[in-house]
């Protein structure tokens, strides 16, 4: 009965109810778009940690970023290996480089070297080729959807960096970097000669565990052990590295500042329509309170209203957003909702709509019913 008649009220003004409609909409999909763009810029700002989480990362003791590592000695990788519960130690050079195409353009990359054949630190989502073509004479990996930014790069093609020549001998697929260059891989030998970086030094390393249910007794017993560097849980420099990038950037200000203007947008449009369409129907209210409706029937007929409105809204809005984000995943912009921001996204539009309902509610429950039957 009390749906019912909400629908009623909504679908007799029409006008009013798709403007409501439309606000909760348009809310929907500006909180949806800037949070998945956020969500891409994190997932990119630890990208590379992020993919190699099975490893202890060892940087060096001042480092918080992974996209800004210090270089490291290499001996330190043999006194890692001597420490009780490491299995294996892989040194990863990362070395920013300038490539350029034979139609011309130049672009920055992040080199990223690893140790082969094991190849920890990458290459990862492969689209085309085996880690094993790595090994041939200047093979470096880029990334499928680089392909613009890196001159129209076409697989198996010659190009240069830093002045020698390589060529692209596979592709990955949404390997995606932040700030710097767009990341190619190749082995540490060739990263360190292509980028000029020095032979007996690395950026990090990655340390495999003999037993993963003790990494944290051997992360603190690397920390005692070596000065000058520390040992990191995966998820915890992970962590460090995206909140690093937010202290020092605008990017958490500017998304945060947009997703709380589609939350004013989605309580202003609400609250006027909602009370906009309680003025107009002032006197079908006022004959209900009349016939014995009561303030508790009236503000449960206002919030069934909301409900109906932010519900719907909601579903519009979400795929409006999933059209969104299919777009942007087929130029390599890749993210995804877990399901707990998605019930967050849900609860924020109904919390727009019952906040918008209650201009409407403070206004006819303090109706008198005579009123409306007066001259």
């Amino acid at each position: 009965m009390l749906f019912k008649t909400a629908l009623r009220f909504i679908l007799f003004d029409k006008p009013k109810s798709i403007g409501a409609l439309a606000g909760t909409v348009i809310s929907v999909f500006l909180i949806g778009q800037q949070s998945g763009i956020f969500i891409f810029l994190t997932n990119a700002m630890a990208s590379l940690v992020q993919n190699n989480s099975e490893y202890v990362w060892v940087v060096d003791d001042r480092t918080t970023n992974v996209n800004a590592l210090a270089q490291l000695n290499q001996r330190i990788g043999r006194e890692l290996e001597s420490i009780e519960g490491v299995q294996q130690v892989y040194p990863l050079v990362v070395s920013p480089a300038s490539a350029r195409f034979k139609n011309g353009k130049s672009a920055g990359i992040t080199l990223i070297g690893v140790q082969y054949p094991q190849c920890a630190g990458g290459p990862w989502r492969l689209f085309k080729g085996d880690t094993k073509d790595l090994i041939t004479d200047g093979a470096v990996f880029t990334d499928y959807f680089d392909k613009n930014a890196l001159g129209g790069l076409e697989p198996d093609e010659f190009f240069e960096i830093n002045g020698k020549q390589v060529y692209n001998a596979g592709l990955t697929k949404g390997v995606r970097a932040f700030g710097g260059g767009t990341y190619t891989f190749t082995t540490i030998e060739r990263a360190r000669y292509l980028g000029k970086f020095p032979n007996d030094k690395v950026s990090a390393f990655l340390v495999k565990i003999s037993d993963p249910n003790q990494e944290l007794l051997v992360i603190n017993r690397i920390n005692a052990t070596l000065p000058g560097i520390k040992a990191w849980n995966a998820e915890e420099f992970r962590k460090a590295s995206i909140l690093t990038v937010l202290k020092t950037s605008g990017i958490a200000i500017s998304f945060g500042t947009l997703i709380v203007f589609a939350l004013i947008v989605g309580f202003v449009i609400i609250g006027l329509t909602l009370y906009s369409s309680a003025i107009d129907r002032i006197r079908d209210y006022g004959t209900l309170k009349a016939i014995g409706a009561n303030n508790n029937f009236i503000r449960k007929l206002i919030i069934t209203q909301a409900i109906i409105i932010g519900v719907t809204g909601f579903i519009l809005g979400s795929l409006l957003v999933e059209g969104f984000r299919a777009g942007l995943a087929s130029a390599g912009t890749l993210f995804d909702f877990p399901i707990w921001l998605r019930l967050i996204f849900l609860f924020v539009t109904l919390f727009i709509a019952f906040f918008g309902s209650a201009f409407a509610i403070n206004r006819i429950t303090r109706l008198e019913p005579a009123q409306v039957f007066r001259g």
